[in-house]
């Protein structure tokens, strides 16, 4: 198997590991620290994909090579070819995702789904935020409210410090014999900014974690 299996998330783990090996590199001098990051970087990126063989597991073989900056970027810069995409999503299954939404905004679409998790753009208008996603090997819509909170915060996605936003979804269950008006609210706080969470995400856990606690 040659083809693209590394998953924007995957990514930017690697890119994350990468650049605290070059720091390392740049900033220690003692050789035992140095090896010892190297050996650690090595070992958390391959338990990424405990299923790899054949050249994608050559790919991983190279990081005890790298030493200077040009040495990291030109690395990963070798990973991109085998970055998977993100399904891409017409403006009709879109659509189809949010039936009941007349007004739906269709974000932008010629993007490079390579570097693309989930797919999260805003309506200003009706204060909602919408979230494509591959989950369980199916295309998923949640769409909720968004309501920005003028200040920084932990991102529960991508775990960086940024402007933030609640984001309350009404969760698909309902118990049985429950009220007509029973409903429950799942939120969370996500940046503001869905494509530079995308270029911070490293972990889909939290997401999934989410979506499942909408669409169950």
């Amino acid at each position: 198997m040659n083809g693209p299996f590394i998953r924007n998330h995957q990514y930017n783990f690697i890119k994350k590991q990468i650049g605290h090996l070059q720091r390392t590199n740049q900033t220690v001098s003692d050789r035992k620290v140095v090896e010892s990051v190297r050996t650690d970087t090595e070992m958390k990126i391959m338990e990424l994909f405990p299923d790899a063989e054949g050249s994608h597991r050559e790919l991983f073989g190279n990081i005890p090579a790298l030493h200077t900056a040009e040495e990291c970027e030109q690395y990963l810069r070798l990973l991109e070819p085998y970055m998977t995409n993100f399904p891409e999503v017409t403006e009709n299954q879109i659509r189809k995702l949010f039936p009941k939404n007349k007004k739906l905004p269709i974000p932008d679409l010629t993007i490079d789904y390579r570097y693309l998790t989930y797919l999260g753009w805003i309506s200003i208008s009706s204060g909602k935020l919408f979230l494509v996603y591959p989950l369980n090997g199916q295309i998923v819509g949640v769409e909720g409210k968004f309501t920005p909170t003028n200040k920084k915060g932990v991102c529960f996605l991508c775990n960086k410090h940024d402007e933030l936003a609640l984001f309350t979804a009404v969760s698909k269950s309902r118990p049985a014999h429950s009220s007509p008006d029973y409903y429950k609210a799942v939120g969370n706080y996500l940046c503001m900014n869905s494509q530079e969470c995308n270029k911070n995400i490293t972990d889909v856990a939290a997401l999934e974690r989410f979506l499942q606690d909408v669409l169950k």
